[in-house]
């Protein structure tokens, strides 16, 4: 059994990706068990591999564990991971996702499941406590799925998701919104941003490029597609084509990098801005300081 890090409790929030590792379920169970302030949850929970059931037992079990700390949040994954790990087929998302939502969350409520393929079978209910109030995050790039997290969710979870097209995705949840009958409760955006820590600039983005080149070229073409129709398409290279380098062991394609450029940029631009703010935050502390003792010394 694995210890679960002190660092985790100096955190505001600690969400677990799930490809091809640990369940995460049982890794946040542990976490739960030894934290008391940070909220934890899934980054995401595939909608394929698991039943409402399962997913509203896990979520509403953790809810217990943790004393109200856990965060649901779900995704379509893709169908490489569904198809390929879990043996199931890849259908049209959306009316998955929903039909995921309505059910998990009437399970929460204490309510007996809506069901929809088995119909005709005796509807059932979760002998554990309600959980009505549970967050439920829905991971969305698309369109349509993006404006089914503004009708349905909590909070919106991009991914891979371009800073220049944040607006838009803004738009799409606020027509979401209108559609459930709250234009003005629009879900929180909290998007999923990898980081990469290295000791030299040139590291670091080697290691971003590697993880945007897993997932562009190794999921499937969900993420490809994605960032192709957001004017990225010849930074998504083409798959193993024209390959720029290997970092720990996979190939990147040649054009990777040009997907960062701008991210890079605007971050460096936010770091000097920031670190303006604060040279000027000090001088102005320290000409206060001054102002202060000179009035003192002249009283006495």
């Amino acid at each position: 059994m694995c210890a679960v890090p002190q660092s985790f409790e100096q955190q505001d929030t600690r969400v677990r990706p799930r490809i091809g590792l640990s369940d995460i379920t049982v890794l946040l169970a542990e976490a739960a068990a030894g934290t008391t302030r940070i909220t934890l949850g899934t980054g995401i929970l595939g909608i394929w591999n698991r039943s409402a059931a399962t997913i509203a037992m896990a979520a509403a079990t953790l809810h217990a564990m943790s004393g109200g700390r856990f965060v649901l949040g779900l995704g379509a994954s893709t169908p490489q991971l569904a198809e390929g790990l879990h043996d199931t087929p890849f259908e049209p998302p959306v009316p998955r996702m929903r039909r995921m939502v309505t059910q998990i969350r009437a399970l929460l409520r204490g309510e007996r499941i809506p069901l929809a393929v088995t119909a005709n079978a005796r509807a059932l209910k979760l002998n554990l406590p309600p959980a009505p109030a549970l967050p439920i995050h829905v991971a969305a790039l698309g369109d349509a799925m993006t404006r089914l997290a503004g009708e349905v969710a909590d909070a919106w979870a991009p991914f891979l998701y371009p800073w220049s097209q944040l607006a838009t995705g803004v738009e799409r949840l606020r027509e979401g919104a209108t559609r459930g009958g709250h234009p003005d409760r629009l879900p929180e955006v909290h998007p999923t941003v990898p980081a990469v820590v290295a000791d030299t600039d040139a590291r670091a983005r080697d290691g971003a490029a590697w993880f945007v080149a897993f997932y562009v070229t190794t999921t499937g073409t969900i993420y490809r597609d994605s960032l192709t129709r957001q004017g990225h398409g010849r930074g998504c290279g083409g798959g193993a084509r024209g390959q720029r380098a290997e970092l720990h062991g996979r190939l990147l394609p040649a054009d990777t990098e040009e997907l960062l450029e701008p991210e890079a940029d605007r971050l460096r631009q936010q770091a000097e801005k920031s670190a303006k703010r604060q040279r000027q935050a000090a001088g102005e502390a320290a000409r206060s300081a001054a102002q202060s003792g000179e009035r003192a010394h002249r009283r006495t």
